[in-house]
């Protein structure tokens, strides 16, 4: 049916239990569970509903992924010549933000094309992440 089932509070498995409990009494049929990225929820979901597709919610995929883009340019930034560390000076944020909300007036898409074309691995990360976020915006007909 798509419908939420559960919502529960806390940071541990053992949140769920109750929800688990009267999930085996009611012999309800859920084939896909959305959590974050916790590792005691993915197990927890592994252990009740083995047959479950599990579904990681949007905002923890694009933190993750933004935590290691922005590890990427720290690193890229670390080895470059004195130059190369001007331009890269200032473009995380610009790495992070989506390219549609890049404020023209202030020249951020330059700015960060200017870093991207120094750097062919970041802007394959870059054009990634991009990528990643349209996924969540594609819709079913």
């Amino acid at each position: 049916s798509g419908a939420v089932v559960e919502v529960a509070q806390g940071k541990d498995a053992q949140a769920l239990v109750p929800f688990w409990k009267r999930l085996k009494h009611s012999r309800a049929k859920i084939e896909a569970v959305a959590t974050d990225m916790g590792l005691a929820y993915i197990k927890a979901v592994r252990e009740n509903l083995p047959k479950a597709t599990l579904v990681f919610d949007h905002f923890h995929i694009i933190k993750l992924y933004n935590e290691k883009l922005a590890d990427l340019r720290r690193t890229i930034a670390r080895e470059a010549n004195a130059l190369e560390k001007k331009v890269f000076k200032g473009t995380r944020w610009l790495l992070l933000k989506t390219s549609s909300k890049l404020i023209v007036e202030k020249d951020e898409h330059t700015r960060l094309q200017e870093a991207l074309r120094l750097n062919q691995p970041l802007a394959t990360a870059y054009y990634m992440k991009e990528d990643l976020r349209r996924i969540w915006q594609q819709t079913v007909d």
